[in-house]
């Protein structure tokens, strides 16, 4: 939010009359790795009202959580990237919610 007031600071140097006015966050990005590998395939099989894994169109798994309605990118590195949050304890409770599926479908080492 601040880089936003910088913007319009900016702006404001430029000559134009920048102001907020009803500022709102409409979508926080969030991302975080597990340090693991995930096994993708089983977690789209088991998952599959939640999730969609097509490996010829894009490397990762979406996984569209119902609450909080966010959607997750998971990367068989372990790495992903969380969208959709309004806030930010929405991100928390995301991961919080997808970690112990994770380990689940964690791949082991051999």
């Amino acid at each position: 939010m601040f880089s936003c007031f910088q913007y319009a600071r900016i702006i404001q140097k430029l000559g134009f009359p920048a102001k907020f006015k009803d500022f709102k966050i409409q979508n926080i990005v969030a991302s975080c790795d597990v340090k693991f590998p995930i096994r993708l395939e089983g977690l789209a099989y088991s998952h599959g009202a939640f999730s969609s894994y097509e490996p010829e169109l894009f490397p990762g798994l979406i996984y569209r959580m119902r609450q909080p309605k966010i959607v997750l990118l998971i990367f068989v590195s372990g790495k992903i990237v969380l969208t959709g949050a309004k806030v930010r304890e929405e991100t928390y409770t995301a991961f919080e919610n997808i970690y112990p599926v994770l380990t689940e479908f964690r791949k082991v080492q051999q």
